[in-house]
């Protein structure tokens, strides 16, 4: 049937939430396995703060897929009325190296990534929280909620912080019941509450789960505001110098990553490394081997548990693959012969 092309719209009619979530959590399982590679990351500042370019790539030895995803992230095409992150996926077949699709990749990225950092709190959160706090209201914020509230359905109350610019979050709250609905075909308990979170630190005291998704270099959260017991997922560190939380909540903390390296590198691990106040013996394990029962998660309910999540290109790919599929079974995209 030639390459699959799919455009965002056409991705957004395809994916849906729960199978994004089975599609990574296989990936992190053959990972463990180690029937996966990720190769070298690839990143450039055009501008500092002004325009980002990254390329991940990888090889999923499980069900043969090889690709890479580039992506332009340019923050002030908001400014020019034009979308801020931009990329394309390539996935190839790894038996033949015959090429099996070409998509936009932001879609794929954002419905991957908020399933990671849900299945890293499902993993790892206290089985009675019910306080989840995200710290961010840019575009991913909403991939990160839609996953989470799947995956801990006990969550009844939501806070929003954006500590640079609150109206942004009460807009996003003020939005996010239709827009979960709309996006994600989600139904919304009446018995969730949606606050915004004028002051962080307070959000942060009373909070079981927090998820930072923002482009932050110096951290936003200190060890002081939190309580135990608190499962961070950190998502928004994925480059040198990105940075969310205090390195001292590391310190003593139970750490759990998807790929070592690569959170070592430029992670939210990254400066709690180069400080001294962890080391890589500290990290507990990557999340594929919590799900294969290799490694203990959580061990009370009084410990800190962190999951940094740096994103690897195996989990494009399986979502990738997720949305060939679908296509055809849907007859969408545009197939051609090159």
């Amino acid at each position: 049937m030639g390459i699959c092309i799919l455009s965002r719209d056409q991705l957004k009619q395809t994916l849906e939430m729960n199978q994004v979530i089975k599609g990574v959590e296989e990936v992190y399982q053959l990972k463990s396995q180690d029937k996966t590679e990720v190769w070298p990351h690839v990143a450039y500042d055009f501008i500092p703060e002004e325009g980002v370019m990254d390329i991940k790539s990888g090889y999923v030895k499980g069900v043969q897929l090889h690709g890479l995803k580039m992506l332009n992230s340019f923050p002030h095409n908001s400014g020019k009325g034009l979308p801020t992150f931009n990329g394309m996926m390539m996935v190839f077949d790894s038996n033949t190296g015959i090429p099996l699709g070409v998509m936009d990749a932001s879609y794929i990225t954002c419905m991957r990534t908020g399933a990671a950092g849900a299945i890293g709190a499902k993993m790892l959160a206290k089985e009675d929280s019910h306080n989840l706090l995200i710290v961010g209201s840019g575009n991913q914020a909403a991939y990160q909620l839609a996953a989470t509230l799947l995956l801990l359905p006990q969550i009844n109350t939501v806070r929003v912080a954006n500590p640079r610019n609150v109206d942004e979050a009460r807009a996003f709250v003020s939005g996010i019941v239709d827009r979960l609905k709309g996006e994600f075909g989600i139904k919304v308990s009446t018995n969730i509450r949606f606050e915004v979170a004028e002051n962080l630190k307070e959000a942060v005291e009373n909070s079981d789960v927090i998820i930072t998704v923002t482009r932050s270099r110096s951290p936003l959260i200190e060890k002081s505001w939190v309580k135990k017991g608190t499962h961070f997922s950190c998502v928004g560190a994925d480059m040198k110098g990105k940075q969310e939380i205090d390195p001292e909540i590391f310190r003593g903390a139970r750490i759990f990553v998807d790929d070592k390296p690569q959170c070592i590198e430029v992670g939210e691990l990254e400066i709690p490394v180069k400080k001294g106040v962890v080391t890589e013996s500290d990290i507990s394990g990557e999340i594929g081997d919590l799900l294969e029962g290799k490694v203990k998660g959580r061990t009370s309910n009084e410990e800190i548990t962190i999951y940094d999540t740096t994103g690897i290109a195996l989990l494009d790919l399986i979502t990738a693959k997720v949305a060939i599929d679908l296509a055809k079974e849907k007859n969408l995209g545009t197939f051609i012969e090159i």
